[in-house]
């Protein structure tokens, strides 16, 4: 990718992406099949940076036996364009296997096998990227009061380069929570590094795991580091009675389709709270119901054989957490009685969630140019572009962090392709060129200067 020469004008990219998982992948394939339809004067210059030195997504949880919760079709392109080259089933005929997964009559592939085909399509599209290479911030170009551009600062191996953009298209992800006062150590973990930190227990012999969290990735947890360690001990600590069950019942299912976000945005505010609490049970702190079966089943078989491993800390909280250099003492507290027990255990993994990055935290100064609304959240338009004053005249688009004006699958797969074809359009429909666009260099799809 051609950068800019020091003294020289940065190069004006059309559109610029923060971020490569799969949302700014699915951003790229649209920009990629919207280019080759049209001719070379339409197309749209597009370039992402992924701090990443290659695409990941999850690495941390991809469980070997771990399956999606949302169903193949809802990839990267179906929904948007079901006759795409980069489709899941595009991905399983060139792996041979498209046979073999009709043959499996499943709708949910194994997480595994989902971010093999992520990896594969965003190899497709990897001239539109570059790895390694990490957003430091974003400053306004002004010029008589407006903004026309954003100049974006990049940080990699080679040091800084600034690249110009009319466009930014923020995919950043979510961040792994942890609770107030927790700090992540080599024996207190988040979930999401769950993989990697497994493996730096080869050759020991822990004898007690504990699990904080009632959602999927805790009862996943739970049940992974139970067979990994067929001599340790496995607790889990939620304040429930125990898992609930994720509603993915065909009526409860439509929170997710595309027609329901147009509905979303454009409820009352008290409604779009209503609409959360009522299906929330679709999405967050919720277990699928053959994992909650297979790991009651397998307690109960545990306490009639009298070889109790796995156990469930419920209506408990634990409150405290003191690391020694052997051990982890944990302090589970029951909201029932208010006795305390302690627990001293290898490792403690909290399945805490993640929160969303903040959208305006790269953007400097030009985050004083976005609205608010009168909570203080950032005010976002339907087409996920960041409402700004008027003096602002590019657009800033999220993928992630609408939850508050777009509902539930703000950060979700499920509406992943059409979102990023809404993005596509409002692009497009704002026009590529503005009155400052003079001697505007001409760039191909990779972004080096023709």
């Amino acid at each position: 990718m051609a950068q800019a020469r020091p003294g020289d004008a940065p190069l004006i990219h059309d559109l610029i992406g923060i971020g490569f998982g799969p949302s700014n992948v699915a951003m790229a394939i649209a920009l990629s099949e919207h280019n080759a339809r049209v001719g070379r004067q339409e197309a749209v210059n597009a370039h992402f940076f992924e701090q990443q030195p290659r695409f990941g997504w999850h690495r941390g949880m991809l469980i070997d036996d771990a399956t999606m919760q949302v169903s193949f079709l809802k990839d990267l392109v179906t929904l948007r364009n079901p006759a795409s080259e980069y489709s899941f089933l595009c991905y399983l005929k060139s792996k041979g296997r498209l046979i073999d997964f009709i043959n499996h009559k499943n709708l949910f592939p194994l997480r595994v096998e989902f971010h093999e085909y992520f990896e594969w399509a965003a190899e497709k599209v990897d001239d539109m990227v570059s790895y390694g290479h990490e957003v430091v911030g974003v400053t306004p170009v002004v010029r008589d009061g407006a903004v026309d551009y954003l100049d974006v600062t990049v940080r990699s191996g080679e040091g800084l380069a600034v690249h110009r953009a009319r466009n930014l298209v923020i995919g950043t992800g979510l961040r792994p929570l942890m609770p107030e006062g927790v700090e992540r150590t080599d024996r207190v973990w988040h979930n999401s590094e769950l993989l990697a930190k497994v493996d730096g227990l080869e050759g020991t012999s822990p004898s007690r795991f504990i699990v904080v969290g009632a959602g999927q990735s805790a009862a996943e947890n739970v049940a992974y580091l139970h067979r990994r360690f067929p001599h340790a001990e496995v607790c889990a600590v939620f304040s429930r009675y125990g898992y609930s069950p994720a509603d993915d019942s065909s009526f409860a299912n439509r929170i997710f389709d595309p027609a329901a976000v147009d509905e979303f945005f454009t409820a009352p505010e008290n409604v779009k709270r209503q609409l959360i609490d009522y299906h929330g049970n679709t999405n967050y702190s919720v277990v699928d119901i053959d994992l909650i079966d297979d790991l009651y089943r397998q307690m109960y078989q545990e306490k009639v054989l009298g070889t109790e491993r796995l156990r469930f800390l419920n209506v408990s909280r634990l409150t405290d957490v003191v690391e020694s250099p052997d051990t982890v003492r944990a302090t589970v507290k029951s909201l029932v009685t208010g006795e305390e027990m302690p627990l001293d255990a290898d490792v403690v993994v909290f399945a805490t969630g993640y929160s969303p990055a903040d959208p305006l935290g790269l953007l400097g100064e030009v985050a004083d140019r976005c609205l608010r609304d009168d909570e203080g959240r950032v005010s976002v338009e339907r087409d996920y572009r960041l409402a700004t004053d008027p003096g602002l005249r590019c657009g800033i688009y999220l993928q992630g962090g609408t939850e508050h004006t777009h509902g539930i699958t703000s950060s979700l797969l499920s509406n992943t392709a059409i979102r990023v074809g809404e993005i596509l359009d409002s692009v497009l429909d704002r026009g590529l060129k503005s009155a400052s666009d003079e001697a505007r260099p001409v760039v191909d799809g990779i972004g080096t200067a023709r």
